[in-house]
């Protein structure tokens, strides 16, 4: 990985001189550990465009950094982005770009009262985040093996599905079967879903019993190696109505719409749309209230977003969730999630858990 990390933090140096930008100071922490493996709660790191990075961070940190990515010159001080900002302008820096996203007004204002006469601050928008659309292989395996996880835990618990189990009890099984398979922790608060609460996309597991009739949606992952893995999978408790099936289907038949249109080159607007219009035309249009999905990596949402206002096109090796749901106020509700990888031969499926209606 180290080898990956200096050529990450060599094409960002790139991008940096290709924008008049002398430097870039990257202060959000998510990219720090992409582009130096430090994964901590105080660390910045300048990126020059010619000359060799910086990486500063607090004593807590200093003999992890030593570890982690001895090959950076690291400066220990607390103020990580005012001891970095310094650096750059005594160097003789004029254009240092900052990531507007991360720096808060009152951030902003205190290093612009630091910079030296001639010293431009600029904001840089998102270039780490770009680069971190694209995974390499070995983020690509890491992220399989946080998705294998996941796979195995839904079939570990599922033989607990059944009438008179809390939701509650449900989502603490999972997240601790996580953990115990290998995972470093869940990849975000799992949601269980059972009966009526089904119609609310983000519902939070309360001490509500499933019951037979039921429809219950599950939507979880594991993290493994930093990086996050998204499932859903929606069951049934006991005997399945009509119109559970028929909403089933239309969910399942939508998420294959999606998937088919999946593709390296492809407009991520009408990636959503095959699905979107599909659950449109059977009347829930409606019911269908969130983007069809988003990219995974280091952090459970990321580039790109899969909305039908989204503009911006797939590239090769981006993993991204197809995750069409419907869901009915007061009955319930369908969602079916995967993770999958673009490639240039049709997605790759990380999340392989049967999308057959599993009635239990």
């Amino acid at each position: 990985m180290e080898d990956l990390r200096r050529e990450r933090r060599e094409r960002l140096a790139a991008w940096a001189a290709a924008h008049d930008l002398d430097a870039l100071l990257v202060t959000r922490l998510v990219n720090v550990l992409y582009l130096t493996g430090l994964d901590s709660s105080n660390a910045a790191l300048l990126v020059r465009a010619d000359g060799p990075p910086l990486l500063a961070t607090d004593a807590r940190y200093a003999g992890t950094a030593a570890r982690v990515c001895p090959e950076l010159e690291t400066v220990v001080d607390r103020r990580v982005a005012e001891t970095l900002l310094e650096r750059a302008a005594k160097a003789g820096a004029r254009r240092l770009g900052f990531e507007p996203h991360a720096v808060t007004v009152e951030q902003h204002s205190g290093l612009a009262a630091l910079a030296a006469d001639g010293l431009e601050l600029r904001p840089a928008g998102r270039p780490v985040e770009e680069l971190r659309r694209v995974k390499d292989e070995a983020e690509l395996r890491l992220l399989a093996e946080a998705c294998a996880i996941t796979d195995r835990v839904f079939d570990d618990v599922l033989p607990m599905l059944k009438p008179g189990v809390t939701e509650r009890e449900i989502a603490v099984a999972l997240e601790r079967r996580m953990v115990d398979l290998g995972a470093e922790r869940p990849a975000f608060d799992s949601i269980v879903a059972s009966g009526p609460n089904g119609a609310l996309p983000h519902h939070r597991p309360g001490d509500r019993p499933l019951a037979r009739g039921d429809l219950v949606t599950l939507d979880f992952g594991a993290r493994y190696g930093g990086y996050h893995a998204d499932m859903t999978r929606t069951v049934a408790i006991g005997a399945v109505a009509d119109w559970q099936r028929d909403l089933y289907e239309l969910v399942r038949r939508a998420q294959q719409a999606a998937l088919d249109a999946v593709r390296p080159g492809a407009e991520t607007r009408a990636v959503d749309a095959a699905a979107r219009d599909l659950i449109k035309a059977a009347g829930h249009g409606d019911d269908f209230p969130h983007a069809l999905g988003h990219g995974v990596g280091l952090e459970i949402h990321e580039a790109p977003l899969m909305g039908y206002d989204k503009t911006g096109k797939l590239g090769d090796r981006v993993p991204i969730t197809a995750e069409p749901g419907v869901y009915l106020a007061g009955r319930g509700g369908v969602r079916i999630e995967d993770t999958l990888v673009t490639r240039a031969g049709g997605p790759e499926l990380l999340t392989t858990t049967t999308k057959d209606l599993l009635v239990l």
